[in-house]
């Protein structure tokens, strides 16, 4: 008899949330599944991002064989045990350089400090910065605060499953929360 009584707010308590998972699906599109990424033009550096999927520097190494700068610079957070990073960090390219990094932290906020000290050190003054989708917006908005110049920023593609894809939406937004409450490089 009581959960008949209660069953009008249980049915409010559940649309509710299904409105709130809604509204944060689709707030999060424009900004997670289809963010902003920008035409590809030649810059001083291709600063490539570190992360699980190494298709991005893949991705970065190929732009810097297509010739859109003269260096490329790779971060491998986890360290030189990795084998992807210790077969072509250091690597010889014709017509570009390859340099990676260990960013400190081990977060973006690391790499954009390092986009910074090289930026100030090689007077750099526009960047392709490579990272993979769901990244992007947060990546822009993390490096803006450490780099004065014109980012390009680029997507390698992001092949997530329904549960990758609602990981991305939760770690990309506590990531945004955390640079709020952060502020400054």
């Amino acid at each position: 008899m009581r959960l008949r009584n209660n069953w009008p707010s249980i049915r409010v308590v559940v649309a509710s949330i299904c409105m709130l998972v809604i509204a944060a699906l689709v707030t999060g599109l424009p900004v997670y599944v289809r963010p902003q990424t920008d035409s590809l033009r030649p810059a001083d550096a291709i600063f490539v991002l570190g992360g699980e999927d190494w298709r991005r520097h893949s991705l970065g190494i190929e732009l810097g064989m297509a010739g859109w700068a003269p260096k490329v610079v790779l971060s491998h957070p986890d360290g030189p045990g990795d084998n992807w990073a210790s077969e072509n960090c250091g690597k010889a390219y014709p017509g570009f350089e390859v340099d990676c990094f260990l960013p400190d932290p081990s977060t973006t906020r690391g790499e954009a400090r390092e986009v910074r000290r090289r930026a100030e050190q090689y007077g750099w003054n526009r960047v392709i910065v490579v990272t993979y989708t769901p990244h992007i917006s947060r990546a822009r908005f993390v490096l803006q605060r450490c780099f004065d110049g014109e980012l390009i920023m680029v997507a390698s593609p992001a092949e997530l499953s329904l549960w990758g894809w609602a990981s991305e939406y939760l770690y990309q937004t506590a990531g945004y929360l955390k640079a709020e409450l952060e502020p400054g490089c």
